[in-house]
């Protein structure tokens, strides 16, 4: 029996591509006990149970930008969480440590490294985050969603898999007029998704705010997921509608694409990842904080193959919603994007993953 933790978290793009692996390292050894260590207050301690697997939780932040005081308290949480998890790790034994980002993997894989625990790291964006490249440097291996990151990691560690996508997105069956149905909406309408991640795209929640009156003349109608920031005002704003489905998160998302006649989306690797699989239209909203801009990396990727379109964060205003009509109208132009987008989805990163992990393991 082998023993796996399994750390990060912070956002759905850290925490659905590690549950997609720990499933993939259980059907291919059932006996391996997996722990997660996530951060406390994140949304990990939620979803990860929900999974079925256990987590431990660390006091633990990253650094706040919008308001240094909160800073004060970081040094002491910092050194705290080594201590946390220096018992945790010693307790559970484990044979490796996986990181998947976020700000409870550094001082998982550090101690993990410093104790010769092979430590495997899962890097989803085109620019690596400043904690993987350190820890990159003694990591046994090192996953990566697309070529050309020699330039953050040793070479000789890296492995091209693509981003693990969950199994029931890849799997998904379900007919679009059932779809459609389980979100109370109408299968005869154009069904556009709004997703802005897990915490919310303000910019873009405020465009879909102001023209929820627009939707019914256009006989448009639309799941929104509005994310956890500001979430309320949201839900009030849309629900009087009988054409939108709003809720601050989705949890069957497999659900909303197959419901998706259009996407509108940020560009984070794990939304990329899943909308290549589930080939849908989109047009992506680059978030524009996003380290190096990898975002806005991502999204034109995609739109230099003709796959998606892009709307930069600061035009908005002006151009997100005509673009969303222009595309709605648009079934050829639907259908091409369909067509490209598909050829471009990678659907086991997760299995290629677990079968690395334990290669080394043996």
């Amino acid at each position: 029996m082998k023993r796996i933790i399994i750390a990060g978290g912070g956002t759905g793009g850290h925490i659905f591509p590690a549950i997609a692996i720990a499933n993939a390292l259980k059907q291919q050894a059932p006996d391996t006990e997996i722990l997660f260590i996530g951060a406390q207050g994140k949304m990990e301690m939620e979803k990860v149970p929900q999974a079925g697997y256990a987590i431990q939780g660390l006091d633990i932040a990253g650094f706040n930008r919008s308001s240094l005081i909160k800073n004060i308290s970081l040094p002491y949480k910092l050194v705290k969480s080594f201590y946390q998890v220096r018992k945790i790790v010693n307790a559970f034994q484990p044979d490796a440590a996986v990181g998947v980002g976020g700000y409870s993997s550094f001082p998982v894989l550090r101690y993990a490294q410093s104790k010769g625990i092979p430590t495997f790291i899962h890097e989803s964006n085109s620019f690596a985050g400043k904690s993987n490249i350190l820890l990159g440097k003694n990591a046994t291996e090192i996953f990566v969603a697309s070529a050309g990151m020699e330039k953050f990691f040793p070479a000789d560690k890296l492995l091209v898999t693509g981003n693990p996508v969950r199994k029931a997105i890849i799997q998904s069956a379900m007919a679009r007029d059932e779809a459609i149905r389980f979100f109370g909406l109408d299968p005869n309408k154009t069904t556009v998704l709004v997703v802005g991640g897990s915490l919310g795209a303000r910019s873009i929640n405020e465009v879909v705010a102001s023209h929820v009156t627009d939707l019914l003349s256009l006989d448009l109608q639309m799941i929104w997921q509005t994310g956890k920031n500001g979430a309320d005002g949201y839900k009030e704003r849309g629900k009087p509608f009988p054409n939108i489905w709003v809720d601050a998160f989705i949890t069957e998302m497999d659900k909303a694409y197959a419901a998706a006649d259009l996407v509108v989306s940020r560009a984070g690797a794990m939304s990329v990842a899943e909308l290549c699989v589930a080939g849908k239209p989109v047009i992506f909203v680059p978030y524009p904080h996003a380290a190096e801009d990898h975002q806005t990396v991502n999204a034109k990727y995609l739109v230099n193959k003709e796959a998606a379109m892009l709307v930069k964060d600061e035009e908005v205003r002006v151009k997100l919603f005509s673009t969303i009509v222009q595309l709605a109208k648009d079934k050829q132009k639907q259908h091409e994007l369909h067509e490209r987008i598909s050829q471009l989805a990678v659907t086991n990163a997760d299995e290629v993953i677990a079968t690395e992990i334990l290669k080394h393991l043996k």
